[in-house]
């Protein structure tokens, strides 16, 4: 601790413009971290906010009161990314600068519609734009007219994200007013909206004609990439976004029927056909989600396969979740066909086996991505065999459920792997030591969730005597056999954990929640525990006691929180309340931030004890004692009972 305050005094001797420009270089909960630590490193910090050109807090999810401070008159501020989670409409005069040029505001399920109105009346010059979640939240509303006024008022949109519900716009106002977009909008992805809307919007009559100021001969004439979820994907509407958009170079199309799509409702080998006529595509992505029912694309079958095939060659990227009716046959020829492939995806593949990679070793491909998730006929030969592709990243197995051992084997040859998921696979815990040799030092991402033959055994077997491993997120979630005695050893070993996955393990109790509490990774400059998600929902062993190490100081950094409710709803309500700035989950809702772009190529802080970005947005705060206090009068009401 003394030389931490020698080393803050040697940065207040320094200039105000160099220190300035040094805090340039970081990011936002950075210096907010540096503001909490004296006086000095205060005022520059909120000297440097007013002038600051991107701003991006993401992690926390800030109040109205605390925002303010954090975002002061800017007039040079270009990129904003906000998690709107506790904010609403009063809000939007801190949000909405004239300066900005790229704005993303996550979860904002408590404003209403007013919010698209102001973007397109406040931020003229916008580049990119992102919203999600808008109006979710009961009492809230968002209007067909919102929409006209944000497209009306953005005229240099380049990328347009939607993520929410346009599905109840009135489908002839919501296509007529398409007609607004800018021509520059080269990006569009709408979180859900029907089928008949999409096809409606581009195929509009006249549309332009409505709008005197608008003479575009054409709906988005200039979109390349083009992302939505849909009620059904069809025939109709494939061929309407084929024929009208021409420089699409990136589609993404995936729906989740409520009920079995009838075939005007379904896509078929007719609708496949027409896929990529002007030759341009490199990405093509078609799901279809079993979320609601067990469906999958029946009407299409290896001919529709190999009749787009033939307008494919130059394709990057494939991805085809639900083709139940297609075999190794049609697989094939997308492989042997693409040879610029790079991507490869299949979801319930039900009729896919080994010999889709029997001889792939004679293709010139140079396959990084390769995901093959409810594929349930594919063995260890396959994975064997694809193995072969050795500039792999990527290698989703979930729920592969006849891979082995034997496939670990050749898994741990892939050097170049980063994410690794073998959920619900058949392998033991001398499978996973096969890791050990190659890959292991390599891998940022592994999950083995499900796989139920494995013990404590692995964790020291995978992890015991390795050095400078850079895994990050980890998921052990519904494995019987593993206990407080594997999670000691995961501390022992010192792996910089971020994200940490334990659901539905019924031995993991109190001691794992107390040894990841006062888990270190480095002893000269991270104390405490790394982890910023940590996932302990139904666990069976978590009583109270738990709770008392989940409070500060203790997990600094942790953002998002899994419990059961049901252990006691007043511990997790008083927790939640003593740490405003950890989202505390107890539904059994899978924990994370999401696909949020938080790369801002900025230096990353490391933080010390406690966490600094909460104690400078908390300054002045009196109420902190009194959860504290609440807190442990609830723990000994708890103890008595």
């Amino acid at each position: 601790m003394a030389n931490r305050d020698a080393e803050i005094q040697s940065m207040e001797v320094l200039p105000t413009a160099l220190l300035a420009t040094i805090m340039t270089k970081l990011d936002v909960p950075s210096i907010c971290s540096i503001a909490s630590t004296s006086k000095s490193l205060n005022t520059c910090a909120s000297h440097i906010l007013s002038f600051l050109p991107n701003f991006l807090l993401l992690d926390v999810a800030p109040s109205i009161d605390l925002l303010g401070p954090l975002l002061p008159p800017n007039p040079y501020l270009q990129t904003l990314k906000v998690d709107c989670h506790r904010l609403d409409d009063s809000a939007i005069d801190s949000l909405l600068r004239p300066s900005l040029l790229e704005l993303s505001l996550h979860n904002c399920s408590d404003f209403s519609g007013r919010l698209l109105s102001q973007v397109g009346a406040r931020c003229k010059d916008l580049r990119s734009l992102y919203l999600s979640s808008v109006a979710e939240k009961r009492g809230r509303s968002i209007h067909v007219s919102d929409l006209e006024e944000l497209l009306n008022g953005c005229t240099e949109l380049e990328t347009l994200i939607l993520m929410f519900d346009v599905s109840t716009f009135v489908r002839d106002s919501f296509a007529r007013i398409w007609a607004l977009a800018c021509a520059k909008l080269v990006s569009l992805e709408i979180g859900y909206v029907s089928s008949l809307m999409v096809t409606e919007l581009l195929t509009v009559p006249g549309g332009h004609h409505q709008f005197p100021n608008h003479t575009r001969t054409s709906i988005l004439p200039s979109i390349g990439k083009l992302c939505l979820s849909v009620d059904y994907i069809t025939d109709t509407m494939v061929k309407t976004i084929s024929k009208n958009l021409n420089s699409l170079t990136h589609l993404d199309l995936r729906d989740a029927p409520i009920i079995e799509p009838t075939v005007t409702f379904d896509l078929t080998n007719s609708g496949l056909q027409q896929i990529n006529p002007h030759g341009k595509l490199k990405h093509l992505s078609l799901v279809r989600s079993q979320e609601f029912v067990a469906t999958c694309f029946k009407r299409v079958n290896d001919l529709g396969v190999l009749l787009m095939a033939d307008r494919c060659s130059s394709m990057e990227s494939i991805c085809l979740g639900g083709f139940c009716r297609v075999t190794d046959t049609g697989f094939k020829t997308i492989l042997h066909s693409c040879s610029k492939l790079y991507k490869f995806r299949v979801s319930h593949g039900t009729q896919l086996t080994d010999l889709v990679f029997h001889d792939i070793s004679a293709t010139s491909l140079s396959l990084t991505h390769v995901s093959l998730r409810w594929c349930n006929l594919l063995t260890n030969h396959g994975v064997v065999r694809l193995s072969s592709n050795m500039d792999l990243t990527f290698l989703d197995l979930r729920d592969c459920r006849s891979l082995g051992d034997e496939s670990l084997r050749a898994i741990g040859t892939l050097t170049k792997l980063k994410t690794l998921l073998l959920d619900g696979s058949d392998i033991s815990d001398l499978g996973l030591s096969y890791l050990k040799q190659g890959v292991i030092s390599s891998l940022i991402s592994l999950s083995v969730r499900g796989c139920k033959r494995l013990t404590d055994k692995f964790v020291s077997s995978l992890f015991d005597g390795s050095s400078s491993l850079e895994l990050q997120e980890l998921d052990l979630s519904n494995l019987p056999n593993l206990s407080d005695a594997g999670v000691l050893l995961l501390a022992r070993s010192r792996v910089p954990i971020t994200e940490l996955r334990m659901r539905q393990c019924p031995l993991i109790g109190d001691n794992s929640v107390i040894t990841l509490a006062s888990m270190q990774v480095h002893e000269d400059w991270c104390r405490g525990s790394t982890l910023k998600l940590l996932d302990l929902y139904n666990c069976g062993g978590l009583t109270q006691l738990a709770f008392r190490w989940l409070k500060k100081p203790y997990f600094p950094r942790l953002r998002w929180l899994g419990v059961t409710g049901s252990v006691n709803r007043d511990l997790v309500d008083a927790l939640a309340r003593s740490r405003p700035f950890l989202r505390v989950a107890c539904r059994g809702e899978e924990l994370g931030a999401g696909q949020w772009d938080t790369s801002d190529g900025t230096y990353m802080h490391d933080y010390e004890e406690v966490d600094e970005l909460e104690q400078w947005l908390l300054e002045g705060e009196n109420d902190e004692s009194g959860d504290d206090e609440e807190m442990e009068e609830v723990e000994n009401v708890a103890e008595l009972l």
